[in-house]
């Protein structure tokens, strides 16, 4: 069973404008992801960032809906806090920003896939050489056998 690891950005993708054909495209990816963990095809991770940054979701439909969401998700998962700071300011030294930095040091300890919609992150995370594959929604699907 592969261990995803999405980004908030990932299970926030259906708020955003639909009329879009990327956002359309990478939504339905993100449902169908959700789907196959609902399924157990995928196990997905939930690690403290997630929680500190859909806490701060001001729209408080959306905020709650990401609890309810995170916490379906939310698998009992060992991580070293420790460890995470040491390589998120690793990575903040890298040029990642500081949430950025939390997620990816958070996934790398507890995945074997990072899947975010940001190009900008993905692309460090690439010239990053990080421990985990990273890629989009739509990428990760696409990689996938029916």
């Amino acid at each position: 069973m592969k261990t995803l690891y999405l980004d908030v950005c990932v299970l926030c993708r259906p708020y955003d404008d639909q009329n879009q054909l990327r956002i359309r495209l990478e939504t339905d990816a993100v449902f169908l992801i959700l789907k196959r963990i609902e399924t157990g095809l995928y196990r997905a991770v939930v690690s403290p960032a997630h929680y500190k940054e859909v806490g701060a979701i001001w729209e408080t439909s959306e905020r709650l809906e990401m609890e309810s969401l995170l916490s379906r998700l939310d698998k009992s998962c060992e991580c070293n806090l420790v460890q995470a700071r040491h390589r998120a300011e690793a990575l903040i030294n890298m040029g990642f920003g500081i949430a950025d930095a939390a997620h990816v040091a958070f996934a790398e300890q507890l995945a074997e896939f990072f899947i975010t919609c940001d190009d900008k992150l993905l692309k460090r995370c690439t010239q990053a050489a990080l421990r985990i594959a990273a890629m989009s929604p739509l990428e990760f699907i696409a990689q996938e056998k029916p």
